[in-house]
């Protein structure tokens, strides 16, 4: 059996989610992965307000949606992260609060081990009971990012500081997730503690390979890299909670912005990589799924709509359509078992 097709509301959260579902119905999804911002999910509401879940079910099931996964990357980023201006606008004012770093990061902490507590109870209430794994994606923030080209050199001991500053903060919130038998999965993705596989191991290592914690999965972040995005599925398949079908391509610039972007905005002619709809891209989407089923991963397939070229409806249809005709079931036997019964027969 074919997986789920989802669409992650994080790029779509202008839109009251009442509004959205009917189109991601009419776009041809099966449900919809639910970002905690915009009026999609708010975590406080889940947690505190009678009748707040089940009016969300309500509003999914009346476009005959459903969901799997919900995603709180904003509250997330800011947890290891050297705070400044930037993480404001990203925010709930409860978390930004007085804009005093560590005091933001604890809060940021503080919101995401009630997001585990919140998508329990969420998922517990969803019309034909819990997926078999509650999974929050999300962002982990880093301390260490800004050290990622080494000059002035990097001091001795800094980028493991920077580790341990993610394992100290990261595993009493995996612990909470725990608790509320919930999984985090980190969206490896520049910025993040973890960003390749290299990384993705180090943080592994870092929090002692906690059980709750794993990867939300998404070759965009990966190909333009350089890094081999099918081998970080054979290297932590079962690792992997939750997938995103993202497509980028790269080395389509005019040569004035490499990897690194300089400074140029998405849909610039000048940059060397930029994010497209699924199947537009560089990303071989059919080495991933044959991967992914070698993995046994069973999640859905997420889309992550991210193309400033094109038209987000017309994009959002094109990638559902696109995912449905790439995907398929791994083989129960194998292909060549007729010929021995074939002959047992004989």
């Amino acid at each position: 059996m074919s997986r789920l097709v989802t669409l992650f509301t994080g790029q779509w959260a202008d839109l009251p989610l009442a509004e959205l579902a009917p189109q991601v119905k009419e776009m041809g999804f099966d449900g919809v992965e639910l970002a905690c911002w915009g009026d999609h999910f708010d975590v406080s509401k889940a947690l505190n307000e009678p009748g707040y879940i089940e009016r969300k079910w309500e509003v999914l099931e009346a476009s005959g949606l459903t969901c799997q996964a919900i995603s709180n990357h904003l509250a997330g980023q800011a947890v290891c992260d050297l705070i400044d201006a930037r993480h404001k606008a990203i925010l709930p004012p409860h978390v930004w609060g007085d804009g005093e770093p560590e005091g933001v990061r604890q809060r940021a902490a503080n919101e995401m081990k009630d997001t585990a507590r919140a998508a329990r109870k969420f998922f517990d209430a969803r019309p034909g009971g819990a997926p078999d794994r509650v999974v929050v994606n999300g962002f982990t923030g880093s301390s260490i990012w800004h050290l990622l080209y080494s000059f002035p050199p990097v001091l001795p001991g800094q980028i493991e500081g920077g580790f341990q500053d993610f394992a100290d903060r990261w595993i009493p919130i995996l612990d909470v997730f725990a608790e509320a038998d919930a999984s985090f999965a980190l969206e490896v993705h520049p910025t993040e503690i973890a960003f390749d596989i290299a990384s993705s191991a180090r943080a592994l290592e870092a929090v002692s390979k906690h059980p709750r914690f794993g990867f939300n999965y998404d070759p965009s972040h990966l190909g333009y890299q350089g890094v081999d995005y099918v081998k970080f599925i054979r290297e932590f398949g079962d690792r992997i909670f939750h997938c995103h079908v993202k497509d980028a391509w790269w080395g389509h610039g005019n040569g004035d912005a490499g990897v690194f972007g300089g400074h140029t905005e998405f849909g610039d002619v000048r940059r060397y990589w930029d994010f497209r709809s699924p199947g537009r891209g560089d990303i071989s989407f059919e080495d991933v799924i044959v991967a992914l089923n070698d993995a046994a991963y069973q999640g859905p397939l997420s889309i992550e709509w991210e193309d400033i070229r094109m038209d987000r409806i017309h994009g959002g249809a094109e990638a559902c359509a696109f995912t449905r005709s790439l995907d398929f079931a791994p083989s129960a036997i194998a292909f060549d078992s007729a010929f021995n019964k074939a002959n047992r027969g004989a």
